[in-house]
């Protein structure tokens, strides 16, 4: 990596932690401000870290297979350890706590931690989470040069997401087993 690449890279990542601290202090302002609406103010919260969280679970299996089409040491390769270290640390892991954060509040606070359907979202979270953590690990291996999958694996992992966003959504909204 060139000096200017990583001048670059370091302004990223000082944007990034301005705007998520930023966020952090608006949700707490917020939080804090307005006690007769916090829960909105919560959900509201948690709804985007989530949206941020699966946009990241979504497109990393996509980053993965591009990365399998280049040779190890090409600027290409050196181009997307870049691009999955950035979505892996800026983006997807916070938005991940952020997410546990605002739904275990929401779930403490709102909902007693009871109902058949909180504990089935819960699992499918914590399911989701390790799936999370999976796409860590290949991401700390795609950038050791030790390249983990197919193009075939990474596709069929990229639906697991997918799927247990829609059992989220329903148990959610549906709220089955109340």
């Amino acid at each position: 990596m060139n000096k200017a690449s990583g001048s670059t890279g370091s302004k990223a990542a000082l944007r990034a932690g301005i705007a998520l601290a930023l966020f952090v202090v608006i949700g707490v302002g917020l939080f804090l401000a307005d006690v007769q609406n916090r829960y909105l103010w919560v959900k509201a919260l948690h709804v985007i870290a989530v949206i941020s969280w699966m946009a990241g679970l979504l497109y990393m299996p996509r980053l993965f297979i591009y990365h399998l089409d280049h040779e190890v040491g090409s600027a290409a390769s050196e181009t997307f350890k870049v691009m999955e270290r950035r979505l892996m640390s800026i983006i997807m892991t916070p938005a991940m706590v952020l997410s546990w954060i605002f739904g275990l509040w929401m779930a403490i606070e709102i909902y007693g931690f009871h109902g058949g359907w909180l504990h089935l979202k819960l699992a499918a979270v914590l399911v989701l989470s390790g799936v999370h953590g999976y796409m860590a690990k290949a991401v700390r291996r795609f950038a050791a040069d030790d390249r983990i999958g197919t193009p075939r694996s990474w596709r069929l992992l990229n639906e697991a997401p997918t799927l247990l966003m829609i059992v989220i959504v329903i148990l959610v909204i549906v709220k089955p087993f109340a």
